[in-house]
């Protein structure tokens, strides 16, 4: 399924990578991740002989064109990285599209224009995958962030390429980091799972916690457990209507004999802000109006422990309200013990926009074994359920 099983020489090879990056007010990159680790794939393409055809989307455009969603942009911070010049088309589909890559010569690299200029992109168009498979001879997907979308270019253009189709080598990283510790892991195997609400991290406890041999649950989430175990939370962000799933979470937890680590304290506060007034606090003993912001000293010394006696951790979502520097010091914690785990020959795996953002903010990344590009992606994969951009190359 990768592109080392496919004759690229003197072929177009139209990639569908993940160029969905943030830009300023210049309407320049403001984070190239997702375009370096793109990077390997185009390289590779073209030494074995093959041109380039690169689509992607770029943020949520509503009424067709829109100057500040032109893949254009992005273009200085491509050819900056391939250290090339990049040839642009101003339509993804069409004359402007076709008369650009059906004149490519081996060794050119071209970008098409933003696919969701077009509603049938994300409607998932047979037609219109079909104009986008006049751009090349061998399809490569390597966008894992979209993966779990059946759109036109993830998932119906892979059935005009029968033969010709590959995962590129960041799609394939990501499927074995995910394979490493969801089928094969080193155990003890831990999953902390972390962010904000129960409700967006449902499937994944309820799937996980059959799975891992322990679970740390941090984060706003917590709040909810913590209330289902009849501790008192304070003005602390909880779902009532999730009480009882997390209680059964609970009890699955117990029924599988996996630990289940929750906050022993919590650093809370007088009100959600910065600036806020703070104590720490048993975490079932929150005082009435205070909330939860953070995990405590105590939680962080017994998650930090935890974490160094597993062999493969996976990490999803942060501790607290990291944003604010007061409700930092969770988040930084775990990270760091990620990184000491790493160093002891654990395998760590960190997903999920707000954990990579906390990973690169503690300048860590690099000392982690994967970070994953997939937000949505990866937590559909987590909760089990079948990715249609991968199912098409397979």
């Amino acid at each position: 399924m990768n592109i080392s099983n496919l004759n690229i020489k003197g072929r177009r090879a139209l990639v569908r990578v993940d160029f969905n990056v943030p830009l300023n007010n210049e309407l320049r990159v403001t984070d190239d991740t997702r375009i370096r680790r793109a990077i390997p794939t185009i390289k590779s393409l073209l030494k074995a002989g093959g041109s380039v055809v690169l689509m992607s989307h770029l943020g949520r455009p509503k009424d067709g064109y829109s100057k500040k969603l032109s893949l254009k942009n992005i273009i200085p911070s491509l050819e900056s990285l391939l250290g090339m010049p990049v040839l642009f088309a101003s339509d993804c589909i069409g004359d402007d599209a076709l008369d650009l890559t059906q004149t490519l010569k081996p060794g050119q690299v071209a970008l098409l224009e933003n696919l969701r200029f077009h509603n049938e992109e994300t409607e998932g168009d047979e037609f219109f995958a079909g104009q986008l498979a006049e751009n090349g001879d061998l399809y490569i997907n390597d966008a894992f962030g979209t993966a779990h979308r059946a759109h036109a270019s993830t998932a119906i253009i892979a059935r005009f390429f029968p033969e010709d189709k590959a995962f590129g080598e960041l799609m394939e990283a990501e499927i074995t980091a995910l394979s490493r510790v969801m089928t094969e892991p080193s155990r003890p195997l831990l999953a902390i799972i972390g962010g904000a609400k129960v409700s967006s991290k449902l499937a994944i406890l309820e799937n996980l916690v059959e799975k891992v041999d322990r679970l740390i649950i941090g984060g706003g989430m917590a709040y909810t457990f913590v209330l289902a175990m009849g501790g008192k939370v304070g003005a602390s962000l909880v779902e009532e209507d999730m009480v009882d799933r997390a209680r059964s979470i609970l009890e699955k937890a117990n029924s599988c004999e996996t630990q289940i680590h929750l906050p022993i304290d919590t650093i809370s506060a007088d009100n959600f802000s910065a600036e806020a007034k703070t104590e720490i606090c048993s975490t079932d003993s929150i005082r009435d109006g205070w909330m939860g912001l953070d995990i405590g000293p105590e939680s962080c010394i017994e998650f930090s422990e935890v974490i160094k006696l597993s062999k493969t951790i996976l990490w999803n979502g942060p501790m607290g309200v990291f944003e604010f520097e007061a409700f930092a010091q969770g988040t930084y914690v775990v990270a760091n013990a990620l990184k000491e785990a790493t160093e002891n020959g654990a395998y760590t795996l960190v997903g999920g926009g707000d954990s990579v953002a906390a990973i690169n903010s503690a300048n860590l990344a690099d000392e982690v074994s994967y970070v994953s590009t997939g937000g949505g992606a990866m937590l559909e994969y987590l909760e089990g359920k079948v990715l249609p951009g991968i199912e098409a190359i397979k």
